[in-house]
């Protein structure tokens, strides 16, 4: 291990990579803490304080702070997530975006471009939303936003504000996929979860000095935490190989062929994408329910609060449901059959062509059902403890299973790029021998 930890420092591109990486996250950390303007500072902490368990903490998770603190990058990355959930549901419906997919480099392009355009338009709404609830934010009659000021010129400015944050922030996450190490956004999300856990760390010894948490619990925290990490581990790095076979043929006056290989399907092909997008989805009614005094409204609102049966209960759904969506995305049993039967290959006792195709899709379907109840479980769990139990976690398992899923992913592409490396120099020494000889 620390052998491959100094390897990364003697590549000299994957260390100007990780430095880029690094410095980027450090800009987004500096952004986080620059306010909007018209806000006070101390009223706006005492209300989140007192809603720290509610959704407002629960999105303040994601941004790193930033939403609590009110800054330019309240929004984070949440409004480019859902964008790209939008865009990537309207690719399955609508046959143009699907051509643009297939038309390789070109095709992503111009819907990443779309994809921009609907994070701009979001950002504008949710940030008017947010300047409204802002003007009703305080308790005790200390208000959040600063006495004297112009009602639209507020909302006018925090439109702007936290829309260029937000614009600013995915330029971010692309520079950091394009010049960095790992993915940008799936990073600035993994940052902005980090930053909270020493405090959460001091706030929960500190429990355990007064008396408020026993020995017995803190104990027990620490075991669960362990089985949860070792858990998202073992599921995000194990895989069901597929034996395939490949039949000899001819190919000029020697017989060629015949060796055996296996396709590797993973259990959670969709990674983390799939708590992320339900999070996301989850809070705009949540939102959207907090601004309205109708009564019946405010209590599935209230339902949709993290921790809840109804909140929970759709979670799961969504997890579900994005699991399925995102794997059918990335694996096209069809595809996978029809490459396999050019190529010579086929899996033992299954017949090739639509056969192949038919067993492909059962295992799939399997594994990706295994695979959405354990993110279920994962993701659910904490918040049960929590609510039922009072069982003190500080984050729930949708941020344990990013921080570990995207610290997995980052060191996967790093162990890439050193073997990618290693296998550039003995190309390069090859050449070498050839000229000397």
């Amino acid at each position: 291990m620390l052998e491959v930890f100094s390897n990364i420092f003697k590549v000299e591109e994957l260390r100007k990579r990780i430095i880029f990486t690094l410095g980027m996250l450090v800009v987004f950390r500096i952004g986080a803490h620059i306010p909007i303007p018209g806000i006070d500072s101390t009223a706006l902490g005492e209300f989140f304080q007192a809603n720290a368990k509610g959704l407002l903490g629960h999105l303040d998770m994601f941004s790193g702070g930033a939403l609590a603190n009110m800054t330019i990058f309240a929004l984070g990355v949440m409004p480019y997530i859902s964008a790209s959930i939008i865009i990537q549901l309207l690719t399955a419906v609508f046959p143009v975006l699907e051509r643009l997919q297939k038309e390789g480099d070109a095709g992503r392009r111009k819907i990443t471009q779309y994809t921009r355009y609907g994070t701009i338009v979001l950002s504008i709404i949710q940030g008017y939303g947010i300047a409204v609830g802002l003007e009703s934010m305080g308790l005790g009659g200390n208000k959040v936003v600063l006495a004297g000021i112009n009602t639209w010129a507020f909302r006018g400015m925090t439109v702007l504000t936290l829309t260029a944050g937000t614009a600013f922030v995915m330029w971010v996450g692309e520079q950091i996929s394009e010049r960095g190490i790992g993915n940008g956004i799936s990073l600035i999300i993994f940052a902005g979860i980090i930053t909270g856990i020493p405090a959460a760390t001091l706030q929960t010894w500190s429990l355990m000095n007064t008396g408020d948490i026993s020995l017995f619990v803190m104990i027990l925290v620490g075991i669960i935490i362990v089985l949860v990490i070792g858990s998202v581990i073992f599921f995000e790095t194990a895989n069901r190989k597929i034996p395939v076979q490949y039949a000899k043929r001819q190919q000029g006056t020697r017989m060629v062929g015949g060796q055996y290989s296996h396709l590797p399907l993973k259990i959670n092909a969709a990674g983390v994408i799939p708590p992320i997008f339900a999070s996301s989805l989850l809070a705009f009614p949540a939102t959207i329910t907090s601004f309205t005094q109708v009564e019946w409204v405010q209590s599935v609102g209230n339902q949709l609060m993290p921790g809840r049966f109804l909140y929970n209960a759709v979670f799961v759904m969504l997890i579900f449901f994005f699991c399925f969506f995102y794997t059918a995305i990335q694996y096209n049993p069809v595809k996978i059959a029809e490459e396999l039967k050019r190529h010579g290959g086929f899996i033992p006792g299954i017949r090739p062509g639509s056969k192949t195709a038919e067993y492909i899709n059962i295992v799939l379907t399997r594994l990706t059902f295994g695979g959405a109840i354990y993110l279920s479980i994962i993701c659910v769990m904490p918040s049960i403890l929590y609510v039922y139990f009072k069982v003190p976690f500080s984050f729930g398992g949708t941020a344990v299973l990013i921080v570990v899923g995207v610290a997995l992913d980052t060191v996967m592409q790093i162990e890439t790029f050193l073997l990618n490396q290693n296998y550039d120099g003995f190309i390069k020494k090859s050449k070498k021998r050839r000229r000397q000889y």
